[in-house]
């Protein structure tokens, strides 16, 4: 069975590429408003520039993950029909689709929060929130563009903090707590970062050669043009495909088992 909080681009309606928007700069070559379809984008709803995107400048696409939430969106929420056959249905399914992503992406991480041991004493409560965010995505259009997506994504991160500290605290020593930290172009290379706290940290350009994140909580990490060449990232938990693929590494970056490693790391 498809894993239905993993992108599938056939099934969805190219609403990444015409519902959000974008700035010209060092992850896009061009500024596009939300709303207006991105100009790579073709009559079947895929991108023209796929297999070139990182050379064509637009980086930023490559690392953008909706957790599942287009073909949902295309598929569940719209029956399958498409912007373009209906145009009056643009904007709601434009407004509506960062929501469900919203929600989709908090899936994703108490999916990932069920899976982590050291909280099994969580997965009760765990559950109950997941199956209150599932019924939230199934919710008709009109509500789910009023729904305050904000508020339930803080029910769900108190429970996330509470699933992060029982998980750091196998690491067996006193956590680094460095949640939204600075750490922009931050040398760390080697780094003793076991059991550490890193939500929302700005790592981006950080150097993280060989730095050792066991045990590490990177949700919402900015790990852009991070240097994680040789560091050991193994049994760090909410960290996401994305956030890999807008980092560097190489072959000897230890990575959890659930994560590939990207393409175009050396």
């Amino acid at each position: 069975m498809e894993n239905p909080l993993q992108a599938d681009c056939g099934s969805c309606f190219g609403l990444c590429c015409a519902a959000l928007p974008f700035a010209k700069s060092a992850d896009f070559a061009i500024n596009k408003p939300a709303g207006k379809p991105c100009p790579n984008l073709r009559t079947d709803f895929r991108c023209g520039i796929h297999t070139r995107l990182r050379q064509s400048g637009f980086p930023g696409c490559t690392v953008y993950d909706c957790f599942g939430a287009g073909q949902y969106v295309s598929q569940v929420t719209f029956g399958g029909t498409d912007w373009r056959q209906a145009p009056d249905t643009a904007r709601q399914m434009f407004a509506v689709f960062p929501v469900v992503r919203q929600l989709h992406e908090l899936l994703w991480y108490l999916t990932e929060a069920l899976k982590l041991r050291p909280a099994r004493s969580l997965h009760g409560e765990i559950r109950l929130l997941l199956e209150e965010t599932e019924r939230l995505t199934g919710l008709e259009p009109k509500a789910l563009e009023r729904l305050d997506v904000a508020a339930h994504r803080q029910d769900v991160n108190v429970l996330l903090l509470r699933t992060s500290e029982l998980v750091r605290a196998e690491a067996g020593h006193k956590k680094k707590d460095r949640r939204g930290a600075d750490l922009i172009g931050a040398r760390l290379r080697g780094a003793d970062l076991r059991g550490a706290s890193l939500r929302g940290a700005y790592l981006i350009a950080a150097d993280l050669t060989g730095a050792d994140l066991r045990l590490a909580d990177l949700i919402g990490a900015d790990l852009r043009d991070a240097d994680l060449a040789g560091a050991d990232l193994t049994g760090s938990f909410f960290l996401t495909q994305p956030q890999l693929n807008a980092a560097k590494g190489d072959g000897a970056t230890r990575l959890p088992p659930a994560l590939t490693r990207p393409a175009h790391w050396s």
